[in-house]
């Protein structure tokens, strides 16, 4: 029986459609599913859905809710990591305490401000999280969707490189999958291939039946005024490769974007969105909670395209496939630094994982990811060390934060941030620092 513990399973809407896809493949054994999560409500809700799941696909399951997280882990095969530290409370301080010094984000939840704060709370659980696995699930493989994905792989790297972690994000799938339709194909009938960092990959091969299919792109570009009002199709002009993330994420890692009005005008940018995403989670979780008690069936998507569910049944049943995973970076691009988490195809099967060199990546590809690499590097040391001014030195880092803010007001922000957070952060990074500066 494979054991799979969702951590943070209170994610149900994600649990629900994790599971789904599980139960999809006929050849996996049966699962023992362990649901972990600090919220009582949620957990129960997280329980029920996958009971439902269960009896509506045919497929048995051994479910387990707890809330003690070493139960959960208890001789784990895989481990996924699901968590937001601090909740929709927290996420709120991350965007609107920048947004009243007239810092814009969209989303804040990868790099800039709000990725450096969400990494510094999330670090000690994952601390705890791989203490737990090494103690009592040591060969368990975890499997994180938790974001800011690049610096929580490298500080689970940092702070438990014994434990197999890969960092798992949809957005070269969902990327490869929109550009496909675009141009008039479906994404099997494509070949494609990014490398980068997480949320900043470029696709660097994209062919069908050997045909380079960028020119295809350039021109549906030609046909569509309109499409050069999107952030990526506006880096993918600069740059000449195309980038892995939505362009509501991609406008906040540059400083191209939302350093004026009439840029957010221009490229149809919403300054706060994940506020209100979160706030339709929510009321998201709330439907399920009732559709559950009225013996409502949950909604359920069709197909597999979430990477965990196919890593776990390729590494269980032999399977060979492709995927694209972050991993720190040994030998994989040659121009980031290493140590730091790339995001490169990776093989997964009877053999394991094996991430895939790629080389080096276009000089101009990689001269715009350093500058995220620099804020990871600076915030997993502020970390490290305790020091409250690397925080500071991170967000300074942060191309988008310092187009908008001069670096006192940097400083006093993040100030504001380290109160509002308060325990939610390490210890020694609750100091303030006076904003003149060292």
């Amino acid at each position: 029986m494979t054991r799979i513990v969702f951590v943070g399973a209170g994610s149900v809407v994600f649990t629900r459609q994790l599971l789904a896809d599980l139960l999809r493949y006929d050849d996996l054994p049966e699962l023992d599913l362990r649901l972990f999560d600090v919220d009582e409500r949620r957990l129960a809700v997280a329980e029920a859905t996958a009971h439902q799941v269960s009896e509506r696909l045919g497929r048995p399951v051994t479910v387990t809710a707890t809330t003690d997280r070493r139960r959960a882990l208890a001789d784990a095969d895989f481990v996924v990591d699901m968590v937001q530290i601090g909740g929709i409370a927290a996420t709120r301080t991350d965007l609107e305490i920048p947004e009243r010094y007239g810092l814009h984000q969209t989303i804040g939840d990868t790099t800039g401000v709000g990725g450096v704060f969400r990494a510094l709370r999330t670090f000690p659980f994952l601390t705890e999280l791989t203490a737990d696995m090494r103690e009592v699930a040591p060969d368990a493989v975890l499997l994180n969707y938790t974001n800011p994905m690049a610096m929580n792989i490298w500080w689970a790297n940092t702070v438990a490189p014994d434990i197999t972690a890969l960092g798992l994000c949809h957005s070269v799938y969902w990327t490869a999958h929109d550009l496909a339709e675009l141009v008039g194909l479906d994404v099997g009938q494509t070949r494609f291939r990014a490398a980068g960092v997480n949320h900043q990959s470029w696709l660097l091969e994209w062919t069908h039946e050997g045909e380079d299919l960028y020119p295809r792109l350039r021109e549906r570009i030609r046909q569509d005024p309109e499409l050069e009002r999107r952030v990526r199709v506006e880096i993918f002009k600069r740059i000449g490769f195309y980038p892995t993330e939505t362009s509501e994420h991609s406008s906040e890692y540059l400083s191209w974007f939302l350093r004026s009005p009439e840029q957010v005008d221009r490229f149809r940018l919403r300054p706060l969105e994940y506020v209100g995403i979160s706030e339709d989670n929510v009321a998201e979780f709330e439907a399920a909670e009732r559709d559950l008690a009225a013996g409502r069936p949950v909604q359920l998507e069709e197909g597999a395209s979430e990477y965990a569910p196919q890593v776990i049944h390729s590494l269980v049943t032999g399977t060979e496939r492709e995927i694209h995973a972050n991993v720190p970076n040994a030998g994989l691009i040659d121009n980031l630094p290493d140590g730091c988490v790339v995001e490169v195809p990776a093989t997964v099967g009877a053999d394991g994982i094996a991430p895939i060199p790629m080389g080096a990546l276009p000089v101009q590809a990689a001269a715009l990811n350093r500058s995220y690499v620099s804020v990871n590097e600076l915030t997993v040391h502020a970390a490290r060390t305790g020091d409250p001014i690397a925080v500071r030195q991170a967000v300074l880092m942060d191309p988008n934060a310092s187009s908008t803010l001069t670096p006192e007001q940097i400083w006093e922000l993040c100030n504001d941030l380290v109160v509002a957070h308060g325990d939610l952060l390490p210890e020694p990074l609750r100091a303030t620092i006076p904003a003149r500066g060292i």
